[in-house]
Formats: structure tokens, sequence, C-alpha cells
């Protein structure tokens, strides 16, 4: 009985294997395989990717949170130009009434120095006129000393 149920078996696949159907069945088998060879290369590449991930998201919320920190820097920045915009204003004042202040005194220190120069130019004028005149004025004077000591020792 095992020779006949063994001659069956072989029959049946002789049928088989005329009729394609062993065929599509190592197909199909083969596929399976093939399916399940690339869904765990498909698990080991995204374990493989897994700690790239954890990497992107930390990377992305340290970036989020750089853009977070500068928004804030900005907010502060333009609250303390609005606190310190009227110093600025009245630092500005300051500065521009000391810069004419300064200015008025140049121009003043300027005005004295010309009539100041003026009169040493009149000064000058008057003395190169008087040592002009002198000489002429000397010799009279030089004349008159003369007789006046000769009539004191007559005396």
């Amino acid at each position: 009985m095992d020779k006949l149920v063994q001659l069956g078996r072989k029959a049946w696949f002789v049928v088989r294997v005329m009729s394609g159907y062993e065929q599509r069945r190592i197909r199909s088998y083969r596929l399976q395989l093939q399916q399940r060879l690339e869904q765990a290369q498909a698990r080991k590449e995204e374990v493989r990717k897994q700690p790239e991930q954890v990497i992107l998201s930390e990377v992305r919320q340290v970036v989020q949170q750089m853009q977070a920190l500068k928004q804030h820097f900005e907010e502060a920045e333009t609250a303390i130009e609005k606190i310190f915009n009227p110093i600025d204003k009245n630092a500005q004042m300051i500065t521009n009434m000391q810069m004419e202040k300064e200015e008025a005194q140049a121009k003043e220190m300027a005005k004295v120095m010309r009539d100041q120069i003026k009169m040493q130019r009149e000064l000058a004028m008057r003395t190169a006129e008087t040592t002009a005149a002198e000489p002429i004025d000397t010799q009279a004077s030089e004349t008159a000393a003369e007789s006046l000591p000769k009539q004191e020792t007559g005396k």
C-alpha cells in the first residue's frame, strides 16, 4: 500500500509539474521569501535610520530654541531702544547745546584775537610813527637837556 501511495504522490507531482501548478507554487514561495527579505531590510534600514532621526529631531529642537531665543533678543532690543530713545534724544540735545556753546566760544575767541591783532597793529603803527618822528624830537630834547644842566649849574 505504501508503494501505491508513493506512486500516487509521484503521479500527482508529475501532473502538477505538467500543469504548471508546481512552477507557480515555487514562484510564489520565492516571491514570498523575497518580500520577507525586503521587509527585513526595510526594518533594518529603519533601525539604522532611527538614530539619525533622533539626532535630526534634536537638531530641529535646538534650531527652534535658537529661533525663539533670537526672537526674544529682538524683542528685548526693541524694548531697550524704546526705553533709551528719550535718553538718547536728551543726550543729543545736550551735546548740541554744548557744541553750540563751544562754537560761540570759538567765535568769541576768534573775534577777541582779531581785535587784539588790530590793536597790536595800531599800536605797532603808532610806535612806528613815533619812532619815525622821535629822531627829530630826540635831537631837540638832547639840546634842551644839555641846556638845562647848564642852567642848573649856574644857579
